[in-house]
């Protein structure tokens, strides 16, 4: 085989989360971070959840979670309300709109690759794993930190040539 296919596959893959996220963005008006929290949140007891919860599910901190949650009550598909007992924390909770967008919007890439990985072995988990390791080692990102979805908003916040974030 031809170590270019490899290579093509891996554009492929890039150009496909790419794309995916622009579209969402366009069609719908959020991010897919933005989305994947409303997924959340509508698999949560009472549609609501605190926003350590929602940044423990998307492997963010707290401070990229407290953005989403800002952008999505801004357009009226979360409201933070204070949480019962203690008026001094906050619950984040899906609103009607938030629900009727979450009826609107096709299933996610990364959703499609959950359902296709869970049918996988552990033998063919280990390999695909340690195939991905691989490439990842090859292109030094063994310290990087990252969530378990790609995004645009990944690229956005970090500039290649200082190979710093962006702030």
């Amino acid at each position: 085989m031809d170590y270019t296919t490899i290579l093509v596959n891996l554009r492929k893959i890039v150009r496909s989360v790419n794309l995916e996220s622009k579209r969402v963005e366009k069609e719908f008006g959020v991010s897919i971070p933005q989305l994947l929290c409303l997924h959340y949140l509508i698999n949560q007891p009472e549609y609501q959840s605190t926003i350590t919860g929602i940044a423990n599910y998307l492997n963010l901190n707290l401070s990229t979670v407290t953005g989403i949650i800002s952008r999505l009550e801004a357009k009226h598909f979360v409201a933070r309300l204070p949480k019962a007992g203690d008026r001094r924390k906050t619950s984040v909770i899906l609103t009607a709109q938030g629900f009727e967008l979450l009826k609107k919007t096709p299933e996610l890439k990364h959703q499609q690759l959950n359902k296709k990985l869970s049918k996988l072995t552990e033998k063919e988990l280990t390999d695909l794993n340690r195939s991905l390791q691989w490439i990842v080692t090859c292109f030094e990102l063994d310290n990087e930190s990252a969530s378990p979805l790609i995004t645009i908003d990944d690229f956005a916040s970090y500039d290649p040539l200082e190979k710093t974030p962006l702030n």
